[in-house]
């Protein structure tokens, strides 16, 4: 009997002992992905689609600081083939993230489009990587979302590797809260999502996104 009682001691506290880490991991993850680099001189600046206003605001702000002498945007192609077909003009997210920039001080001739239409982040970092190479430059800013910093890295090191320099940024301004994300469903939405891409990362990218 009392043998029994003991085993049934110790499973209660396994059991309380599993909730608590389980508890710990569930409030640790926003911040778990929030991994930007130090700030450091690059040959140019990258903004990932998404983000906005935050994401253009905080590129203009490092570039005002002397840090990267162009920034480059991602054309996302979402809806343009689809209005295209319709005969509606696409004023696409880059459009409106160069306004941004444009109003924050960054001179035009600073500013690109990159002309490879992306649909994920797979496809930014290939395309920033290859411009990287096309200008025959090694270092590059990238400015995403604080929770978007962790895949971000981890996508630049396994499709672009150790030869050419990603310095990953997360925009201050963006409103995702890393130390309470189950409280607000757009932070629900991003965790869920970062969490889904690291998975796929890992596994080689079974799961390909589509333009929407």
């Amino acid at each position: 009997m009392a043998r029994r009682r003991s085993l049934e001691i110790a499973g209660l506290i396994c059991l309380l002992a599993i909730i608590v880490l389980g508890v710990i991991i569930f409030r640790g993850a926003g911040r778990w992905l929030v991994r930007p680099d130090p700030l450091s001189s690059a040959d140019a600046m990258a903004v990932l689609s998404g983000g906005m206003p935050a994401r253009a605001e905080e590129a203009a702000r490092i570039y005002a600081l002397g840090d990267a002498p162009k920034i480059w945007l991602s054309h996302p192609a979402n809806h343009q083939d689809v209005l295209d077909a319709m005969g509606i003009p696409y004023l696409g997210e880059d459009h409106y993230s160069r306004e941004i920039l444009i109003r924050d001080g960054v001179p035009p001739a600073a500013i690109l489009v990159l002309p490879k239409p992306i649909v994920d982040t797979h496809d930014e970092i290939l395309e920033i990587a290859s411009e990287l190479r096309a200008e025959g430059k090694s270092s590059v800013i990238i400015v995403t979302s604080p929770q978007h910093t962790r895949r971000v890295k981890r996508l630049w090191r396994k499709l672009v590797g150790e030869n050419l320099h990603a310095i990953v940024r997360g925009s201050p301004q963006d409103p995702f809260d890393a130390d309470h994300w189950w409280r607000e469903t757009d932070d629900v939405d991003s965790v869920v999502r970062e969490m889904m891409g690291l998975l796929n990362a890992h596994l080689n990218f079974p799961v390909h996104a589509q333009p929407r």
